[in-house]
Formats: C-alpha cells, sequence, structure tokens
C-alpha cells in the first residue's frame, strides 16, 4: 500500500503548514489559551480564505471538492501544530453532514468562509457516542450532550438522536448552554435541548457516517501530535547533555525513544489506512476502531514516553510538549478511550 502523497497533496500540506506554522508559536499557544473562548477566529478566517477550512466540501457551496483524503491532511498539520481552531468539530462532523443534507447551502458555505461555527455534539451522559439517547417529541428534541466542541461559540448544532442527526439553532427555544471544563484549553459544553424545534438531516446511516469521519479525524490528528512530540523528543535528547555525552547516546534513553517511535508508526499507519478506506468508500468500520485503539493506546504510550524523556521540562506549561499533550488527551477520549474502542471491535469480529 502507497502512503505517498500526490505533488497536489504535498502542496495542500506545505499551505496548511506554512499558515499555522508563521502563527501557533509557544507564545502565541499561551495568550489564545488565556481567552474565554480558547479559540482564534482571525486564523480561522485566514484558514477559511486560503480554502482550507471547505476543501472536502463540495465546490457549489464554496468548498474545494477533493476527497476525505485531504480534509485529513489538513487536520493533520492543524493538528501538527496544536491550532487553536475549531476544525475537528466542523470539517470532519458537522459541515460534511449539512452539505449532504442539500437543504442548507447557505449556511455550508458560511462554514467554509470561517464565519460562523457549527458544532457536534455527539457524547452521552452515559459514555457511548454509539448510542444516541436524545429523543423527538411533537417536533421538539429533548436529550443532553457533553463535551460538545467549541459549543460555546456555536451558531447551530448537529445532534444525534434516536433517529438520525438533527440540525438545532444554539437559539432556539429550550436550548441550554453551559460552559464545560475539560483538559482542553479550549472549553467544551453541556448542551441541553428541552423540547427544540429540529430539523431532521438523515437517519441513523447519516449518524454512521458522521461517527465514521470523526473516528477517522481524531485518528490522523493523533498521529500528527505524536510525530510533533517524537521530534520534540529528538532535538531534546541530542542538546540535553549529562557527563559531557548527549543522554540520546544512554541506551535507556534511545530504547524508550525507539518505543515511542514503534507506537507513532502504528498510529500513522493505521490511521491514514482507515482514512484511505474511507475515502474510497470501502468497509472501513474494523479499520476504523482498530486505528481509534492505536491512538488511544499507542499514542498514549508515546506521549508518555515524551514526557518522560523531557525530564521536568515535559510537565512545563510553557513548553511546546504541553500542548501535543492535551491534545492527544481530548483525541484519546473522543468517541471512545482505548478499552470501550477494543471491546466494540471485538464484538464487531465475532458478529
Amino acid at each position: 500500500m502507497d502512503f505517498s502523497l500526490s505533488k497536489d497533496q504535498e502542496a495542500l500540506r506545505d499551505l496548511t503548514a506554512q499558515i499555522v506554522g508563521d502563527v501557533c508559536t509557544a507564545e502565541y499557544l499561551r495568550r489564545i489559551a488565556g481567552t474565554e473562548p480558547g479559540t482564534d477566529a482571525p486564523l480561522w478566517r485566514t484558514l477559511a480564505d486560503a480554502g482550507l477550512v471547505g476543501i472536502g466540501l463540495p465546490e457549489a457551496v464554496g468548498g474545494g471538492g477533493q476527497s476525505w483524503l485531504e480534509t485529513c491532511i489538513v487536520l493533520s498539520e492543524l493538528a501538527r501544530a496544536s491550532a487553536p481552531v475549531p476544525a475537528l468539530a466542523t470539517m470532519a462532523f458537522t459541515a460534511p453532514s449539512l452539505a449532504a443534507s442539500g437543504s442548507h447551502d447557505e449556511l455550508v458555505a458560511r462554514v467554509a468562509a470561517g464565519e460562523t461555527v457549527v458544532a457536534a455534539a455527539v457524547h452521552e451522559p452515559t459514555g457511548d457516542p454509539f448510542s444516541a439517547a436524545a429523543t423527538t417529541v411533537d417536533g421538539g428534541l429533548h436529550g443532553t450532550k457533553i463535551c460538545v466542541l467549541h459549543g460555546t461559540i456555536a451558531e447551530a448544532f448537529v445532534v444525534t438522536a434516536i433517529d438520525g442527526l438533527h440540525l438545532v439553532w444554539a437559539d432556539a427555544p429550550g436550548v441550554t448552554v453551559e460552559t464545560q471544563t475539560t483538559s482542553s484549553d479550549a472549553p467544551d459544553a453541556l448542551v441541553t435541548f428541552r423540547g427544540s424545534p429540529s430539523e431532521l438531516l438523515a437517519g441513523p446511516e447519516g449518524t454512521a457516517l458522521l461517527i465514521q469521519r470523526g473516528l477517522s479525524a481524531a485518528c490522523v490528528m493523533t498521529a500528527a501530535a505524536c510525530e510533533a512530540a517524537l521530534k520534540l523528543v529528538a532535538d531534546y535528547t541530542t542538546e540535553r547533555r549529562q557527563f559531557d555525552q548527549p543522554i540520546a547516546s544512554f541506551h535507556a534513553v534511545s530504547q524508550r525513544a525507539a518505543d515511542a517511535y514503534i507506537d507513532t508508526e502504528a498510529v500513522r499507519l493505521t490511521a491514514w489506512q482507515a482514512a484511505w478506506r474511507l475515502a474510497e468508500g470501502l468497509p472501513c468500520e474494523q479499520e476504523l476502531l482498530t486505528a481509534k485503539f492505536w491512538a488511544a493506546e499507542g499514542g498514549w504510550r508515546a506521549m508518555h514516553a515524551a514526557l518522560h524523556l523531557h525530564g521536568g521540562v515535559g510537565v512545563d506549561r510553557n513548553y511546546p510538549l504541553h500542548r501535543h499533550v492535551l491534545l492527544h488527551k481530548q483525541l484519546e477520549l473522543h468517541l471512545g478511550s482505548a478499552t470501550p474502542t477494543l471491546q466494540r471491535l471485538g464484538r464487531l469480529i465475532a458478529e
């Protein structure tokens, strides 16, 4: 299997890396993290102006008309820089679902232009995002969603319910949005719907596809975060010296770094295999769950090794590694951590 990028894909990757690389310095990330939304709207609009936010959306709504792989390339570079933008929520979850419905082209165009955020409300208080609990009664949506990424700044929500995907406006009657403090610097939201007017966008098949895109995006972003952390390890251990020798020359250090490299490669390969199968329309449920397990389990081992090999520097909130660790923790828990993912994969194989 050839994972090399085409020249156009390489150009897309380089453009994304250049835009965020020029901005996302350690000082900048600290400053944005100190703001109430924890999100950089001007950077998001810059990415949109470059055509990156809507890269995978139809050209008719202002998108780039590219495939899921191109979307993953952009998401990967945003994760590598820990860019504080609502990429996962909009590019992976809500914008493709809205575009597929064909009934909200104007809203999709504004999302692609970076003018608004539509958040995905998928996580249940029960902890199982694969079993939606929200219900509709007399046209009103009832339910509670937790850990809604960028929900505090969203204009609308795409909500998973028993009968499929619903669009609910944030200012609709019965909608309550409360800030939830999590491990991420960008506050999540607890969103409650009490008979809120909603529009059905798609049935259960739409929910399944939304979750597949979310799993795939979380995996490729985790791979990029691990690669960035591993680069910091390589730089630090070759510069840090003990007994007049770089600590990278010590067997214990080099072996721990090698284990982290193996885990990172496993995360990367499984993530991109699953993304390719999803982009090609091939069966990919087992591959996505396999990738998600590696992203959660192997990704955490790689991050833990990076923290360990940095010593006291690794827990410094002003050091870049801190951002990668926070991002990994958020992505690790997104749509299921290692144990429930492995259990779901086991049931799928047994069936």
